[in-house]
């Protein structure tokens, strides 16, 4: 009775042994997913934080992005230079810009409207004297624009005087029409002038204001003299910019005179010559 007994004892010892063995195992298995899923959460978690972080600052970069807005305009920089130039010197220069600019525009459009086509001009006139209508010529003048053809309805004017009176009177006349080809060019020399001028004069007084400050701090502070020479290098970039822009307006109107003038010294000999061939004393 005891051999048996011992055995079923043995068995159910066995048996409990391997019950708990599996408990464990079944414990130990179910924690270590739970481990896992808590550890899965705790990333997702940091991940969602990375991503509201990363989502904050883009809304906050987007929202600054309209403040910079036009920032790199020429018309943006151009207004920012000329308020850190100091409005007192930079508008001066401005003026010199702005006036010679309109003396210009006048004298591009005068220019423009007193060039003639001389051939056609000389053609009819030449045409009118050679059927003898001397007043024809003249109304062919009289209604032509330009100096050419107001040197040549003078020239006709005194042509009954003689050819010697007629060519005194063009060049007498090509002297007064020369002189208006030139007017207002004076203006615009003194504004190329006087732009660099006002801009080296806002240099010196930037610098004054730079050394006052170092003298008033008794210390050489790059913040302090920093002002005073950012108003000296502005108002000199800007007054030389200004002489430069009004300097080749200026160069292409002289060469404009020059032209108008060499056409009317040849009209005026070819005018002297039809008066000649034609006999009109």
């Amino acid at each position: 009775m005891k051999k048996p007994a011992l055995l079923t004892a043995s068995l159910l010892a066995l048996a409990l042994l391997g019950f708990g063995y599996n408990a464990e195992a079944q414990g130990t298995a179910a924690q270590a997913p739970t481990a896992k899923s808590a550890d899965t959460a705790t990333q997702s978690k940091e991940n969602t934080d990375t991503a509201a972080a990363a989502s904050d600052t883009s809304a906050k970069e987007e929202a600054a992005a309209p403040v910079n807005e036009g920032g790199d305009s020429i018309h943006y920089v151009f207004k920012q230079k000329f308020i850190e130039g100091d409005v007192i010197w930079m508008s001066p220069v401005l003026v010199c810009l702005l006036l010679g600019l309109g003396v210009i525009i006048e004298r591009v459009i005068y220019l423009n409207l007193a060039t003639t086509n001389t051939n056609k001009l000389l053609a009819k006139v030449e045409d009118s004297l050679k059927s003898g209508n001397l007043q024809g010529a003249k109304d062919i003048c009289r209604n032509t624009r330009g100096p050419i053809a107001s040197i040549f309805y003078q020239g006709l004017e005194r042509s009954g005087e003689g050819v010697d009176i007629a060519e005194k009177a063009v060049t007498s006349y090509g002297s007064v029409q020369m002189g208006q080809l030139e007017k207002g060019m004076i203006w615009i020399s003194l504004f190329i002038a006087l732009a660099p001028m006002l801009g080296f004069l806002g240099t010196v007084v930037g610098m004054i204001q730079a050394f006052d400050a170092i003298e008033i701090a008794g210390d050489i502070s790059p913040s302090l003299v920093a002002g005073g020479i950012k108003v000296a290098l502005l108002t000199t970039v800007f007054g030389l910019i200004v002489a430069m822009i009004l300097q080749v307006f200026y160069n292409y109107l002289i060469s404009k005179v020059d032209s108008l003038v060499n056409s009317m010294e040849d009209a005026s000999i070819s005018l002297i010559d039809l008066l000649v061939k034609y006999g009109k004393k």
